[in-house]
């Protein structure tokens, strides 16, 4: 199913630009009967969503997920990540100073045409959730270089912060206290 869709949603944004950036400006300086290509770049804008479309509507049915789709634990990280003040059994022996890591995710049209369409359906934005988990690894894990370099063994207060950029894309930054721990009580 995933294969069709992107098939449609390659065929929608070619047909798109096929259509605004070569159809608009020829058919300005011609006549007003659409050429042969110009109708196949239509056909394909029409084509690609009914694909995405079938697609998508095919994957609701499928609305259970079975455990094996479930995502996997958390891999250990070389840094202790504590989303509160303390940690227990440890002493916290130095404050680092504040680490942050943050990216700019966007996904493309085509993924976004799926997206448009699931709302209509409802259901899970799938396209949204694979975009914001790994625009999140991605800002833990430069959070995580940063108190690196300053030789910490944990980070504390860890939070997360998104913000709508433009369109579909955001902003999603990790944050927390660096610091260094005392051995275990």
């Amino acid at each position: 199913m995933k294969i069709l869709r992107v098939i449609g949603s390659l065929a929608f944004v070619l047909g798109l630009f096929t259509t605004i950036f070569i159809g608009a400006p020829y058919m300005v300086y011609h006549e007003p009967t659409l050429p042969w290509w110009l109708k196949i770049a239509i056909y394909c804008i029409i084509g690609g969503i009914f694909l995405v479309l079938l697609t998508v509507a095919a994957e609701q049915r499928k609305i259970e997920t079975p455990e094996n789709e479930l995502p996997p634990a958390e891999s250990k990280r070389p840094i202790l990540i504590q989303n509160s003040a303390e940690i227990p059994g440890r002493e916290i022996t130095e404050v680092l100073g504040l680490v942050q890591g943050h990216t700019i995710f966007a996904i493309w049209l085509g993924k976004d045409l799926s997206a448009m369409i699931r709302l209509i359906l409802g259901g899970e934005l799938t396209e949204y959730t694979e975009m914001m988990g790994r625009a999140r690894a991605l800002a833990t894990d430069r959070m995580i270089a940063k108190a690196q370099e300053l030789g910490a063994d944990a980070i504390i207060n860890v939070r997360f912060m998104t913000t709508s950029v433009v369109g579909s894309a955001a902003e999603l930054l990790a944050y927390g206290t660096a610091v260094k721990l005392g051995k275990s009580s």
